[in-house]
């Protein structure tokens, strides 16, 4: 754990001027006379008595155990089969298979008015062009040339679920790509405080765990550690070494992503949400392996021999005693006697099955590997809720139990996830998506790679809010699922005939799909339908269309 000091953590004189007149306590008469304090929940006499949390600014609550808590964070992730599913249901539910790009130049504030024709045009263009370079085999968007725009992107949403923050670098490279531009992903671990130098303040700034801030807490600048402090490298002895990289450059182009939501103003860092659970995950596993064991303990057992002598009277006949006793010597005998007769004998059989035989006052018992089973099933239920509670889905999903679940109750979980996946969606997936999009937008634009932008009044890229009516976009990742198809595509048509939705919405909501590429599609098949002279389902009455989509199963014909 690094060393921090708290008396910088504690409290902060940033932009804030201190308070005219300091709160005065109340009386203790006087409180005692009006019967105890205001709220209950600040009494300190009955059963709260002994919770006095300390209160502490954001930082110092976390960053001294930051690196503690992301340790056990992704030991859990890495080991707990539930916790791995819900981050493959979350990269599931927000980015799919494929996180498309929908290009929404805003062409009022970059040429003055409104230009539908251009704007079209020009999302053509570039979406095309975008997700060529960004989908390509050859992963061009990605420093290390392993993933694609949707991997790191993936990639992004089950590192923020461990560590609730993200860390991305613009690199350039002049090795013949056809963009220069690219990220490289950093473990936050390498963000930390550098040993190698000593921090110089400057105009108010500081420094907490590897982010340089201003007066005003604005990141101006990331310490990057040179590897991750537990990195493997076999025998070799490497000395860290920190490397200061600003913000942004000095016209605007980012250079460092940073994406993580404050839970309280001040923070510098994220924290993921799932640590407020990982008491119970890993409760959890135990009780998981713990039954697992107890199983396979009962099922080594087929059956045991149990004696209904009272352990008192065994110790009074000497059958504690050992060899040579006179009680094991008349058992022996008895049993031996018992032997010969049955080994003369034809009747302790009953159709093949034997009979055994036991010592006096010894019975045979059958175990039942599961019959002793606690109410084991309850206990991880409930322990599954806190859990999916935690990662932000339902329970049905991270259990895969839905034996319980109606189509009401399914429908409703399902939209409470989806309400969730789409927060997290724009705090974290388009965030990351935006800084690859922008970062070639940039680029693009300024080396005269884009048709739709030679004009002659292209404003600059960086003038006011240029850049963001140039990048404005919006991203169309994993679709809803559907839990009844015919009514949720009931609603979605009553939606759009009644101006409630769009065509582009449904279909992106729906299936993740870009609904131009739809439409174009349609009229393909439409041609195609037309030239060979086949019906085309897109040329049916709308009204034989509604009472097809209105249609219940058919009962058999019994009335």
């Amino acid at each position: 754990m690094s060393d921090f000091d708290l008396t910088d953590l504690l409290g902060s004189d940033v932009g804030v001027s201190p308070a005219t007149h300091e709160a005065q306590s109340p009386v203790a008469s006087a409180v005692a006379a009006g019967g105890g304090v205001a709220y209950d929940g600040a009494d300190k006499l009955s059963r709260l008595a002994g919770w006095q949390p300390p209160l502490r600014s954001a930082d110092a609550d976390l960053l001294p155990l930051k690196d503690d808590l992301d340790a056990r964070s992704i030991d859990t992730a890495r080991n707990d089969a539930y916790v791995a599913g819900g981050a493959t249901i979350r990269k599931d539910s927000i980015v799919g298979t494929l996180f498309l790009l929908n290009a929404k130049p805003e062409t009022k504030v970059l040429f003055g008015k409104e230009d539908e024709k251009w704007e079209a045009e020009a999302q053509e263009e570039i979406e095309t062009k975008f997700t060529l370079w960004a989908e390509s085999p050859q992963c061009w968007p990605d420093a290390r040339r392993t993933k694609t725009l949707t991997d790191i992107v993936r990639l992004s949403v089950g590192v923020h679920l461990m560590g609730g923050e993200v860390l991305q670098s613009a690199e350039w490279f002049d090795d013949g790509r056809p963009y220069a531009s690219a990220i490289q992903m950093i473990d936050t671990a390498r963000l930390s405080d550098p040993k190698d130098r000593i921090f110089q303040p400057f105009k108010g700034s500081r420094l907490r765990k590897g982010v340089e801030l201003d007066s005003f807490g604005a990141p101006q600048a990331y310490y990057i550690r040179s590897g991750h402090p537990a990195d493997y490298r076999g025998n070799v002895i490497v000395t860290p070494t920190w490397k200061r990289v600003p913000a942004r450059k000095s016209w605007g182009r980012m250079i460092i992503n940073h994406v993580f939501e404050e839970l309280r103003p001040d923070q510098t860092r994220g924290v993921a949400a799932m640590v407020t659970a990982l008491s119970e995950m890993r409760m959890t596993k135990h009780f998981r392996r713990t039954e697992l064991e107890r199983a396979v303990v009962a099922a080594t057992y087929a059956a045991s021999i149990e004696s209904e002598i009272p352990q008192d009277v065994t110790a009074a006949l000497g059958g504690g005693a050992g060899d040579g006793n006179a009680t094991t010597t008349w058992m022996m005998a008895y049993l031996n006697a018992v032997s010969e007769y049955a080994s003369g004998a034809k009747n302790l059989h009953m159709d093949g099955a034997k009979i055994p035989i036991f010592a006096p006052g010894t019975k045979l018992k059958i175990q039942n590997p599961g019959a002793n089973s606690p109410q084991g099933d309850k206990f991880e239920q409930s322990l599954l809720r806190y859990i999916a509670a935690a990662l932000n889905v339902s329970y049905e999903q991270l259990s895969r139990d839905f034996t319980q679940t109606n189509y009401s109750s399914a429908r409703a979980a399902l939209g409470e996830t989806f309400k969730t996946m789409m927060s997290l969606k724009r705090i974290v997936a388009d965030k990351v998506a935006n800084f690859v999009y922008r970062l070639w937008l940039e680029e693009a634009i300024n080396y005269n790679e884009l048709e739709c932008f030679k004009r002659r009044d292209v404003p600059r890229f960086y003038e006011g809010l240029n850049a963001e009516a140039f990048s404005a976009c919006e991203w169309i990742g994993a679709g809803q699922g559907q839990i009844d198809p015919l009514k949720e595509t009931q609603a979605a048509v009553l939606k759009i005939k009644n101006g409630l939705s769009t065509k582009e919405t449904e279909i992106a909501k729906m299936s993740g799909g870009d609904w131009r590429k739809i439409a174009r599609q349609i009229a393909r098949e439409r041609a195609l339908d037309e030239k060979y002279g086949n019906p085309s389902v897109y040329d049916q009455d709308s009204k034989d269309m509604e009472n097809s989509l209105a249609a219940t199963p058919s009962d058999g014909g019994k009335e």
